[in-house]
């Protein structure tokens, strides 16, 4: 687009005279003619103030700019949208490419349609360090404008669509670029509001702009149908049509054309031919009502017979973008399949327009549904988006929603929800509510009680279990497949890490600016703020948390902030007052692997740079390689009350039979003590060990454990790893 003359006026125009107005301008009037009469006259106003706006301006056809959100507001039209769309449509780029003012547009035509302006000007002029990570951010933007009002995702997608349209005008690097975004970004977004004319349409125009000769080859081969096909299809669709008629039902039974980016994306991700992929009748009838749904459902069961596990009702349990239909697939006479769709024709508008729907039923019924099961999906979006560090992780979230392969859930309300194959109930969980997530502890499947880790299935009623102390823990992070959730859990467990740091790190820099006679509280307020400030930390918060972390040396820190001299490095740490563990400690102290220290251990702390505080025993062999670096050493001890399970091991020496491994794991079991692994080492004929990984509360549990272990008869020995 060619730039406007930065000193052009701001001032609105002057009314049009009738013979001044172009063609492209009254064919927008003429597909807009649903409107009521006092509402047209604000198009031709629209057009003046933006023809004013973009007046210099051209598009790299060569055509005046205005061109462009005129035919933009044109493609709404046919989807019947109110007015304040299509004048938001015509002015949707005068904000961000010309001196029109917000305060000039709010005057002319009101506050929603400077929203709507608002939510789709382009970001072109932010700075991004790559390409990708720009398109990620300004889709995160947009997605930001849909949260505030659904129509502005419209206009961006008829924007788009005008762009493909006219792709032919740009060079073959950015026709291929843009066909790409369209079809991993613009074309789901449109199927996921329900917009099947949208999504088909930038479907088969993106897969022209990035593979033109296999476009052109597919659409050769589906106009040269042989013959036999043809009248097959013709022969199918009247035996169909006179079994409907017969059985008095009114309707309108059309046979459906596959498309060239169906057919291609089929033969790619099932490996299939041509020939084999359109080796399949496909149909659609619409009928009046649901009722006439299932009864024509019927009929067509009786002319062909159903393949077994092929039918979806759509109707019952309709997708989350408001689509519903029914779905058959029968055994045609030629042994080829024969795909049915039937719906009404209030359920095929929904399916061809999605949420543009809305405007054409405002009294209510599935258009209405479809609005609202959309707009709930952007604001699960937005919810996620909030938690997102990178524009680039929420666009991969995002791209993981948008593909509708679902199952669909109750809730105990018996309202349904729609999340991702292999979704589970801690998805469910998150999708209802993030603080439902965060407290979430297990789940009632059909009544039954399941753990968070359960995948769902379509139809299952779903009621999550909570409780206020619970937290997410990270290895939910190794289960959940929806973005919200992941969003959700990394947030909050960076949050809890911070908080544990933050805590521990005070605790350390205080017991080291003891040692000198001093504390956080005595030290002068100047000469802490000029530490921070030297060490380029916002606030003492993120001094603290670095202390935990092993980023930084308390001893070092507290030395400093007292004004004392370096001393000189002791042969062993000097013990003071120990650092109690509650258990709550999350991200700042973790416990070796190699003695997995368990509640009532003799304990030391390591401080390790970037992992804390390290808990070992104080008899591990790893111990002594740590007198070397005594002043990253850290007095830890117990609390008298530690909360959770700690990891353990056994080696148990057993008789070696069938059966055995199993009674070892029951009288672990009996013990209350989980299992984490197995490992089965045969030592011989009649003995093998077992390696037990388990998880117990503290010296007690596992003498309990190992007590109940040695009574069993085939047992010879067990010890603690």
């Amino acid at each position: 687009m060619t730039p406007a003359d930065p000193a052009a006026s701001h001032a609105i125009p002057a009314p049009v005279p009738d013979e001044a107005v172009p063609e492209y301008v009254r064919a927008l009037e003429r597909a807009a003619d649903y409107l009521p009469e006092e509402q047209r006259p604000l198009l031709r106003r629209a057009w003046a103030v933006g023809a004013s706006a973009h007046a210099g301006q051209t598009r790299r056809s060569g055509e005046p700019y205005i061109t462009h959100p005129v035919a933009v507001a044109s493609v709404l039209a046919e989807q019947r949208v109110d007015v304040e769309t299509l004048v938001a449509a015509i002015l949707h780029d005068t904000l961000e490419d010309t001196p029109l003012t917000r305060a000039a547009i709010v005057g002319e035509f009101g506050e929603t349609v400077a929203e709507l302006v608002d939510g789709v000007t382009k970001l072109d002029k932010l700075r991004f360090a790559d390409r990708q990570e720009a398109a990620a951010e300004s889709f995160r933007k947009m997605m930001l404008a849909m949260a505030r009002d659904l129509r502005v995702i419209m206009i961006k997608l008829a924007d788009r669509l005008h762009n493909m349209r006219t792709l032919g005008a740009q060079g073959p690097e950015a026709r291929a670029r843009i066909a790409r975004e369209t079809l991993e970004i613009y074309a789901p977004i449109a199927q996921r509001l329900g917009m099947n004319l949208f999504k088909a349409e930038l479907q088969d125009l993106g897969f022209h702009g990035l593979h033109p000769w296999r476009h052109a080859v597919l659409e050769k081969r589906i106009r040269t149908q042989p013959i036999v096909r043809r009248e097959a299809l013709a022969r199918i669709e009247a035996q169909l049509a006179q079994r409907l008629t017969n059985e008095g039902l009114q309707y309108r039974l059309v046979g459906r054309v596959k498309s060239p980016w169906s057919i291609y994306s089929k033969m790619r991700a099932e490996g299939k031919t041509f020939d084999q992929v359109m080796d399949v009748f496909g149909f659609r009838i619409v009928v009046d009502s649901v009722a006439d749904c299932y009864h024509a459902l019927g009929v067509v069961h009786s002319v062909y017979k159903p393949l077994d596990g092929r039918f979806r009702d759509f109707i019952a349990i309709p997708k989350a973008n408001g689509y519903q239909s029914l779905h058959t697939v029968l055994f045609g006479p030629y042994g080829s399949p024969i795909e049915v769709q039937i719906r009404t024709a209030e359920m095929d508008l929904v399916a061809e327009r999605g949420i543009a729907a809305h405007w054409m039923y405002k009294h209510g019924g599935s258009g209405n549904s479809a609005h609202s099961r959309a707009h709930s999906w952007i604001t699960g979006l937005m919810e996620s988006q909030r938690g997102t560090g990178s524009s680039l992780e929420f666009l991969e979230n995002v791209k993981v929603d948008l593909f509708p392969d679902e199952v669909y859930l109750f809730t105990p309300q018996g309202d349904i929800l729609a999340l991702p194959r292999n979704a589970t109930a801690l998805d469910f969980a998150y999708s209802v509510h993030t603080d439902v997530g965060n407290h979430a502890v297990a789940a009632r499947v059909d009544k039954k009680l399941a753990p968070l880790r359960t995948k769902l299935s379509s139809g299952q009623k779903v009621e999550v279990i909570t409780a206020k102390s619970a937290a997410p823990q990270p290895q939910w992070l190794e289960f959940v497949v929806t973005g919200k959730a992941r969003t959700a859990i990394r947030h909050q467990l960076k949050q809890l890490e911070h908080e544990d740091a933050v805590q521990l790190g005070h605790r350390m820099l205080d017991r080291a600016l003891e040692r000198l006679q001093s504390s956080l509280d005595r030290l002068p307020p100047a000469r802490l703020d000029a530490y921070l400030a030297e060490n380029r930390y916002p606030r003492l918060e993120a001094l603290l948390a670095d202390i935990a972390l092993g980023n930084r040396m308390p001893a070092q820190v507290a030395r400093v902030l007292a004004a004392e001299e370096p001393a000189a490095p002791a042969d062993l740490p000097e013990l003071g007052e120990k650092i109690l563990i509650t258990g709550h400690e999350r991200g700042v102290i973790t416990f070796a692997n190699c003695c997995m220290p368990i509640p009532g251990d003799e304990i030391m702390g390591y401080h390790t740079t970037g992992k804390g505080v390290v808990v070992h025993r104080m008899d591990c062999p790893n111990v002594a390689d740590y007198r070397k670096s005594p002043e990253r050493w850290v007095p830890i001890g117990w609390d008298r009350e530690v909360s959770g399970d700690f990891h353990s091991a056994l080696m148990v020496e057993v008789e070696n039979r069938p059966g055995v491994l199993a009674q070892v794991a029951a009288s672990i079991a009996q013990a209350e003590s989980n299992i984490d692994g197995v490992e089965y080492l045969e030592r011989d004929s009649n003995i093998a060990s077992i390696r037990f990984a388990i998880e117990v509360r503290d010296r007690r549990h596992i003498a309990e454990v190992i007590r109940r272990v040695r009574r069993l008869g085939v047992v010879h020995g067990v010890q603690r790893l």
